[in-house]
């Protein structure tokens, strides 16, 4: 079938990309490539992916191509299920032959509530969905595709068994191939990556358990399933001839370290290339190994340390010491490897003082960037099952962002408010970064570059919008 990879216009602003662990606008203008829908898409020849939102593409410059697909693949979200709903309206509306289809965690747990809220949805390709997708694409019989939930010839809802999930990555073709042929790579960044970069994944799959994280839980498993090294440097060695400009490498896997000799091997490859490159990881790499890595190219970890505090580190199963991350994070400062920690805000145990502890955690072991989110009891994680049970959900917070887009405080506890933990992210924003050495070390890396003035500049206001937009919610 003549097929379109679409992720549909929402807010102005959200980065759908970002799959992750939260689809939200930033406190930044940032987007993440949308690598969950390019995979599918390199399946499938004479594929087209739109990325609207970093391209700016409204809804009608979409429909008006109505007519040159026959089938449509849509990643949605909790956030954006209504409104990507609307956008398949609109393309049946100027299509009536159009099928369409939805992937992506939401349908990936709930199929069934997703097409029953939603009759103009042909099928959702469940779990670790590529080759579900690819095989609608080819024709095949929907009630020989595993993995799929279909609407049959008398319109009732099948639920076909389970795909197999995948052991041999290295049969997926390379998703710069479609940046490439469809994607205006200057159109993403984020504000702690150099511009322009590219990110893709080396391997699916996370060993840590945490009880909040999505992909994990719903699309990914929690086996580390990597590509070879072979394969993945074949793909950077493809980058470096198609997009000379990169400036940057992300790997985008859930935990890049879960296999530390591998890391290594990729690194030291990576470094006969001479290309910087970052990557996710756990607070807990060995100070050899970041060495390794840091002498071959590694320009900066992005971290999820989440609290300060011993006792919801437990809580939310996260596998991890204060004290060993703090001594990680000394051998990076010490090693010249910058941080971008990430930290969340309200999880189960959370508390007033709890909050001032994290605070104090990150001015402590001090962190390049920080990004501070709220927790998101997404569906299909642990979190949200314990936040149904115990009461902590409303569900007028249930799709997790504002009209706006902008993300809510969803969760609140008999000893914290909603507006509690809400107000509680300006507040850590702001005792970070307005600390006198912290200022300093931002003038003094402004001063070092004129481009990094610009865009520290520029991020300053846009920063400064989004707390104006929070406050106003």
């Amino acid at each position: 079938m003549r097929t379109l990879f679409l992720q549909a216009p929402t807010f102005d602003g959200f980065d759908g990309g970002a799959g992750s662990r939260y689809q939200a606008k930033r406190e930044i203008k940032s987007f993440w490539y949308p690598t969950w829908l390019a995979q599918p898409a390199a399946l499938v020849p004479n594929s087209k992916l739109i990325d609207a939102p970093p391209h700016n593409i409204k809804l009608a410059e979409i429909v008006a191509q109505a007519n040159d697909f026959d089938l449509v693949v849509l990643h949605t979200s909790v956030p954006s299920f209504k409104s990507d709903v609307k956008t398949i309206e609109a393309l049946k509306a100027a299509n009536p032959k159009l099928k369409a289809g939805l992937i992506g965690a939401k349908v990936a747990v709930d199929a069934a509530g997703a097409m029953a809220q939603a009759p103009c949805i042909d099928f959702c390709a469940r779990n670790e969905f590529d080759f579900t997708v690819k095989e609608v694409a080819d024709g095949v019989d929907m009630s020989e595709i595993k993995g799929l939930s279909y609407r049959d010839a008398n319109g009732v809802v099948v639920h076909n068994a389970d795909r197999e999930i995948m052991t041999d990555m290295d049969q997926l073709p390379f998703v710069t191939s479609v940046y490439k042929r469809d994607l205006q790579m200057e159109k993403y960044f984020i504000g702690y990556l150099k511009h322009p970069y590219i990110s893709f994944y080396s391997g699916r799959g996370c060993k840590s358990r945490c009880t909040f994280c999505l992909w994990p839980q719903t699309v990914g498993g929690h086996t580390y399933r990597t590509r070879s090294v072979a394969h993945v440097i074949e793909e950077i060695k493809y980058c470096l001839k198609e997009f000379p400009q990169t400036k940057e490498f992300f790997f985008d896997d859930d935990t890049f370290t879960d296999n530390l000799p591998r890391a290594e091997e990729i690194a030291r490859e990576l470094g006969k290339l001479g290309v910087t490159w970052s990557c996710n990881a756990k607070a807990n790499v060995p100070r050899e190994t970041l060495k390794v890595l840091k002498d071959n190219g590694l320009r900066l970890l992005l971290v999820g340390y989440e609290s300060g505090n011993q006792q919801i580190l437990h809580n939310i199963k996260k596998g991890m010491r204060v004290e060993v991350a703090e001594k990680f994070t000394k051998d990076c400062h010490d090693l010249g490897i910058a941080i971008h920690g990430t930290f969340i805000l309200g999880l189960p145990g959370e508390s007033k003082e709890t909050i001032r502890e994290t605070i104090e955690f990150a001015k402590r072991i001090n962190p390049h960037t920080i990004q501070v989110s709220l927790a998101a009891p997404y569906p299909g994680t642990y979190l949200y099952k314990q936040a149904v049970e115990n009461g902590w959900l409303d569900v007028e917070n249930a799709e997790l962002v504002d009209e706006n887009g902008v993300q809510v405080a969803p969760l609140h506890y008999p000893h914290l408010s909603h507006t509690e933990i809400f107000n509680s992210v300006e507040d850590f924003y702001k005792k970070f970064y307005f600390r006198a050495p912290k200022i300093a070390s931002i003038v003094s890396e402004m001063v070092r570059s004129p481009d990094m003035m610009k865009r520290r500049l520029r991020e300053g206001v846009e920063f400064y919008r989004f707390l104006k937009e929070r406050q106003a919610a």
